[in-house]
């Protein structure tokens, strides 16, 4: 039995730090402004951090004034192999593109004083025999960043469509057309560095636009227009574990569930389920043909979304349908908290619809301003998440909405993630991935 589409009512939420203006809402479009401070409350009681009024945020870089309505976006796409790759918003790289030039390393302003006089030789030795902390007592950040500093840029050569960074070894995979490049913890802060490895693909006209890291981060896994979705051992060296093969042209997302049994992988018209373990397909499921440009999973449910502006929560044993909320705009972009317990939805216009995977609990953040890209990335210590949008890329903090920190960049940002010790945020761009460090 279908699901019939659930009431488009949403709770209104405020990102604090940006203008007041962003509050206007046309009344059409169905979120309610009254009674805020009791919404962000609620919210924070679900988040399980009680909410309070927060202080005046801080941001790397000026706040975003411009705002803009846009009607509804329904953009279909066209042809296959890399005409279907363009019209999903991944331009190709135009031959003979080359890496930008120019210092990878322009440091801002001074973060901290440095000592009048160095340590004395007795104190250097001193602290030279304590012994290094062992990583398995190290406690991870589970506070805010309240700020970012750009350490990097790593030159990848070509568009960078999708990016990954592991905690564990702090290496950096950079994804795009013909190539993916491993780079080292050394590569981060230092400019002009070499790739510590580069993955050739057979094809060379092939493209990687999506990728995952396993929640051991020992294995990669990516699609793109390859007709493949590929397993990646990162350990000790990166190399092919297996190719399963797909039955559609171009992977558009993937998702790999917490225990990395299960991974989705979203096409036109279709989802792959793939039992990662023995590496065969499960069920091709069929979802409305513009409504599978994203897919995640929490629990025992997974989502899709996309150009016909619907998110769609399914079951994954049964594989029926659950629930459909209108978002009156196109989705580029799904994640969820650590806990898997709120969805996150990127739309077109950078608004930020939050759903509750449980209960019938909806919020909206209304930013009325169109974006080519948004992507959002959740922290593993659920105290915040970024929301790239075109160059700009904002820090917030959950469930608050403070602003924490915003980056803009000089060209547009394809990809965002986040290390899972908190420690790094990479973006990808035009042709290289920047690294940022988040301050606490």
């Amino acid at each position: 039995v279908k699901a019939a589409k659930e009431e488009a009512w949403f709770g209104m939420l405020r990102v604090y730090g940006e203008p007041e203006e962003r509050r206007d809402v046309l009344e059409s479009s169905g979120v309610s402004s009254q009674h805020e401070p009791q919404v962000q409350h609620q919210l924070g009681s679900l988040f399980g951090v009680p909410w309070q009024p927060p202080s005046p945020p801080t941001w790397h870089g000026p706040a975003d004034q411009e705002t803009s309505m846009v009607t509804r976006q329904h953009w279909h796409l066209q042809g296959l192999g890399r005409s279907e790759l363009q019209a999903a918003g991944f331009p190709e790289a135009q031959p003979g593109e080359a890496a930008e030039s120019g210092p990878s390393f322009l440091p801002g302003s001074e973060v901290g004083q440095p000592c009048s006089s160095p340590p004395s030789e007795e104190v250097q030795s001193w602290l030279r025999a304590i012994p290094p902390i062992p990583d398995e007592v190290v406690v991870r950040q589970k506070r805010a960043p309240q700020g970012s500093w750009k350490v990097g840029t790593l030159r990848h050569g070509k568009r960078v469509y999708t990016v990954a960074i592991s905690s564990s070894t702090h290496h950096v995979y950079t994804c795009g057309s013909g190539y993916i490049r491993v780079w080292d913890e050394g590569a981060l802060h230092a400019g002009g560095k070499v790739p510590q490895a580069q993955l050739d693909f057979q094809d060379r006209q092939d493209c990687v636009v999506t990728c995952k890291l396993f929640p051991d981060e020992q294995s990669l896994i990516t699609g793109g227009a390859s007709q493949a979705v590929t397993l990646w051992d990162l350990a000790p060296t990166p190399q092919v574990r297996a190719q399963l093969t797909s039955t559609g042209p171009t992977c558009y997302s993937l998702a790999v569930s917490s225990d990395a049994h299960i991974c989705l992988a979203g096409f036109q018209g279709f989802v792959e389920i793939w039992d990662l373990q023995n590496q065969i397909l499960i069920r091709k499921h069929q979802v409305p043909v513009y409504a599978s440009r994203c897919v995640d999973i929490t629990g025992n449910m997974f989502w899709t979304g996309g150009e016909d502006t619907t998110l769609y929560s399914w079951d994954l044993r049964s594989y029926q349908r659950l629930h459909q909320y209108d978002l009156e705009n196109e989705i580029l972009s799904i994640t969820h908290d650590p806990s898997e317990e709120w969805i996150l939805a990127g739309l077109r216009t950078s608004d930020i619809a939050f759903l509750h995977t449980l209960r019938n609990e909806k919020f909206k953040v209304v930013m009325k301003k169109y974006t080519r890209h948004h992507s959002l990335k959740f922290a593993s210590c659920g105290s915040y998440f970024v929301t790239a949008k075109d160059a700009c890329i904002s820090g917030l903090e959950a469930p608050s909405l403070q602003k924490l920190f915003q980056v803009e960049e000089s060209s547009g940002i394809l990809c965002c993630d986040v290390s899972s010790d908190n420690q790094y945020l990479v973006m990808g761009s035009k042709s290289s991935a920047i690294i940022y460090q988040l301050l606490y």
